[in-house]
């Protein structure tokens, strides 16, 4: 309903409200609250403008939400190759191609190294037994 809030939840919150501020100061302190919020949104973007701004005519179409890891991973994945990423994608195998023709031929469809995700031994220890562990280092 409300920011992820069930009816329940806002009614107790409601409630919680009027019995600590009172019925009369309670509109007094939600005025205060909204404008509280206003200031801080309009300072938020004054600072985003500034940025935008220090950045040059380049950047004038720049979203700070595009900053976010999920949101930049989202838009490569997707299609969006701002950065040309795709390019650098088609470069290496075309790489791949000139270094080993006959591997890209066997699988076109593998752009990538294969990686073993196999556990490995540590330091050298035979599978099964353990590192040595030196009580003094921990």
């Amino acid at each position: 309903m409300f920011l992820g809030m069930s009816t329940p939840d806002v009614l107790v919150i409601g409630i919680l409200a009027v019995l600590l501020f009172g019925p009369d100061k309670l509109p007094e302190f939600l005025r205060n609250a909204t404008a509280l919020v206003r200031k801080v949104r309009d300072f938020s973007d004054q600072a985003k403008e500034e940025v935008r701004a220090g950045l040059g005519p380049e950047f004038k179409d720049f979203e700070f939400t595009d900053l976010h890891p999920r949101t930049f991973v989202r838009k490569q994945l997707l299609g969006d190759d701002a950065l040309g990423i795709g390019e650098l994608r088609d470069g290496i195998g075309e790489l791949r191609a000139a270094l080993d023709p006959e591997a890209v031929a066997a699988a076109p469809h593998a752009s990538r190294v294969p990686v073993d995700l196999r556990k490995r031994s540590a330091a050298g220890a035979p599978t099964g037994e353990h590192p040595p562990f030196d009580a003094d280092a921990t």
